[in-house]
């Protein structure tokens, strides 16, 4: 299988910039994806990320990458729980987006439960107004700054990995490339690993299935969330302009941010 962050004559000279305390932090334009027109995205401008319970030393490695925003999807809880560690030089933002629902995770007892409800919370992106409302803040943020922007939510898989498939799409990055770009969060398994060896000495290992259905990105999540989009907006461009009320300002300000 490829890795779209390493593999292939473009990629040369990219140095990918690696934490060893956020696993699933990583550039949003990749090494510089190539989008429909022969273009491709800048990187070093937007990041993304799991929490950010960071060493000094990986909190120093963010600041050296200029990065001047942190912007936190994270619901309440998640926050009060695990507060971010401050980048230097870093303001800290907080954009709320709905996460997965802790009394449906607390509550499975099948991997077809788990699958369903990730696939909820893929329709709230789309269908909950709050959502929406945060992720047409998110994106005006982005739109408007000059400085290098992090966001990220617990995990960076859900809310983060559906903020950079937007992003990807309105780039003009080819669906291909979107889907491996999400997909790649599976590869970075610490957290994930850590999470489900706790299920299994604690729940037993014939939970581990129903559980990894809520810590892994898989296609038929993000499906769930365009069937959604298709449904309510007819597309991407009406659920950017309609769902999260997006004008010509913030969709042009990304692709000047994202284009190189």
């Amino acid at each position: 299988m490829s890795n779209p962050l390493t593999d292939g004559p473009e990629r040369e000279g990219y140095e990918l910039t690696r934490l060893a305390s956020a696993d699933n932090f990583r550039d949003v334009a990749g090494p510089g994806y190539p989008t429909y027109d022969g273009g491709r995205l800048r990187t070093g401008v937007l990041f993304r990320s799991n929490e950010l319970q960071l060493s000094d030393t990986d909190a120093g490695s963010l600041a050296g990458l200029g990065i001047r925003d942190v912007l936190d999807l994270r619901d309440h809880q998640e926050v009060e729980a695990h507060p971010d560690v401050p980048v230097p030089g870093a303001t800290w933002t907080h954009v709320r987006v709905p996460g997965i629902p802790m009394d449906d995770v607390a509550t499975l007892t099948s991997r077809e439960a788990g699958l369903a409800t990730m696939k909820r919370v893929y329709r709230i992106f789309v269908e909950d107004d709050g959502a929406r409302g945060a992720f047409g803040e998110l994106l005006t943020r982005l739109a408007h700054a000059e400085h290098p922007q992090l966001f990220h939510c617990t995990a960076g898989k859900d809310r983060t990995g559906w903020a950079s498939a937007l992003l990807l799409r309105v780039a003009g990055v080819p669906e291909a490339t979107v889907m491996e770009d999400y997909l790649l969060t599976n590869r970075f398994d610490g957290t994930r690993s850590k999470y489900l060896s706790m299920v299994r000495e604690h729940l037993g290992e014939d939970k581990v299935a129903v559980y990894e259905t809520v810590m892994v990105a898989d296609a038929a999540y993000l499906a769930e969330g365009d069937a959604a989009v298709a449904e309510h907006f007819g597309d991407i461009t009406g659920y950017l302009r309609d769902g999260l009320d997006l004008g010509d300002d913030v969709l042009t300000g990304l692709r000047r941010r994202l284009l190189a």
